[in-house]
């Protein structure tokens, strides 16, 4: 099929390039000069595993950059909107949205053919009826259903995997208007075998997505809830707990040599410094704000968010156990991205973390493999705040050490403490660290 995508972002370029790959030849659609320039060079504008190589068999060929969604609109069957929607404390904001249906809809005008437009930013459920629809028969001055299709077709992408995800996917939901806009969904994923498909309307495929979301964050605070009461306890360790919680027959799969399968979703049941990135906070706080304009309050999803930006406070009270004052106190963090395979930092429970350490009058180091904390002066620097190029320089003459990303080459942190005179103290936000190797281990939950 011929694509256009509307939007560059994330979503975006990873969605145009998988969708290349599958065979499609699509076009990406952007304002952004440099961006398109970069992407028509095969040159990615994020990071994400497996995107480059894949960008750069596609570039030129099966898959361009232009600035003109117009004439992107005119030269291809099906447009996708991946722009972004980002939440303004009150709702979250449809200017993106609204400004590409528009956009869309005057370049429907001039096109004779059949032609379906599909949202697949993440939006509250009613948004693709009642205002991309209506932006669209608006600006067109045509009718949906009749002169052009209406489509929801939600991402399911975890940032670092992607492009895995999008590859492989473990469903597809399509939402259409009508059977014509289902169609021609439905050939956009017929190369995806084996993939269970949920066809709904519009409004259910917005809500699914937001489910999803909401469910795994809650399962993370859930973590974070029992991590700290087992901390308030005593003699608990939470990692002992969720291993042993893991093994019911409800969270892994009993092989009948009666060996247990853990399912992937049983990572969001483990404990740490809290959840971050562009999704699960913006959503979860989307989701909480559309029930209560609708009148409907949420109060489970309220504790949720409330139980997450609270929970890097649980870092600082292991450090105030070894130290009366944080002032002059050196200390090495590791990690800045919200999690590992990505460079993104919206939300990071790394921002809370290095601010509190550094108000506190710390002096900080940080090492993320990919993230440049350089990059960010106004979110992590006043002076004490330094960036290692290194994780042993991150971990070496410092007082302590604060592991906040589970980037795997972190695990050699025990090995790398082992030959120094000094032993820092350890606060594993992660709790992938083993607590028997490390001569002064503090842990979430611990």
């Amino acid at each position: 099929m011929r694509v256009s995508i509307i939007g560059t972002g994330y979503v975006g370029l990873v969605t145009g390039v998988c969708l290349s790959e599958k065979g499609h030849d699509v076009i990406c659609v952007d304002l952004d000069r440099e961006k398109i320039d970069k992407i028509n060079q095969g040159i990615p504008t994020i990071h994400e595993s497996g995107l480059e190589p894949m960008l750069k068999r596609h570039a030129g060929k099966r898959l361009r950059g232009t600035t003109e969604l117009s004439r992107a609109i005119l030269e291809t069957e099906i447009t996708l909107i991946a722009v972004g929607t980002p939440f303004d404390g009150n709702e979250i904001d449809l200017t993106y949205i609204r400004d590409a249906a528009y956009q869309i809809g005057i370049a429907l005008r001039d096109k004779s053919d059949y032609h379906v437009v599909v949202v697949k930013s993440t939006v509250v459920p009613g948004t693709t009826d009642q205002v991309v629809l209506s932006l669209l028969e608006e600006s067109s001055g045509k009718r949906a259903g009749r002169e052009f299709g209406v489509g929801m077709n939600p991402e399911f992408l975890t940032e670092g995997e992607a492009v895995r995800d999008f590859m492989y996917p473990d469903r597809i939901v399509l939402g259409a208007i009508d059977d014509r806009s289902l169609r021609m969904l439905e050939d956009l994923y017929r190369n995806f075998e084996a993939v269970p498909v949920v066809k709904v309307n519009c409004r259910t495929a917005e809500m699914i997505k937001y489910t999803s979301n909401a469910l795994l964050a809650t399962m993370i605070s859930f973590s974070n809830e029992i991590a700290n009461l087992c901390s308030t306890l005593g003699n608990i360790d939470i990692a002992e707990v969720m291993k042993g919680l893991q093994l019911s027959k409800y969270l892994s799969i009993i092989q009948p040599d009666g060996t247990h399968l853990k399912p992937d979703i049983n990572a969001f049941l483990w404990a740490g410094c809290g959840f971050g990135g562009s999704c699960l906070p913006k959503d979860v706080k989307a989701l909480i704000a559309h029930g209560e304009k609708l009148g409907r309050s949420m109060p489970l999803l309220k504790a949720v968010i409330e139980i997450n930006e609270q929970q890097h406070e649980q870092v600082l009270a292991r450090l105030k156990k070894h130290f009366d004052s944080l002032e002059g106190i050196r200390i090495g963090v590791l990690g800045l991205a919200f999690r590992p395979g990505t460079d993104d930092i919206r939300e990071s429970p790394a921002i809370p973390i290095v601010r509190k350490l550094l108000s506190g009058g710390a002096v900080v180091k940080a090492y993320d493999p990919i993230v440049d904390g350089n990059r960010y002066p106004g979110v992590f620097g006043n002076g004490r705040f330094q960036m290692c190029a290194a994780l042993e320089e991150a971990i070496t003459n410092v007082e302590a050490v604060v592991l906040v990303t589970s980037w795997d080459e972190f695990k050699t942190v025990p090995e790398s403490l082992a030959d120094l005179e000094q032993q820092p103290v350890v606060v594993d936000g992660r709790r992938m660290l083993d607590k028997n190797r490390i001569a002064k281990y503090e842990g979430i939950g611990l």
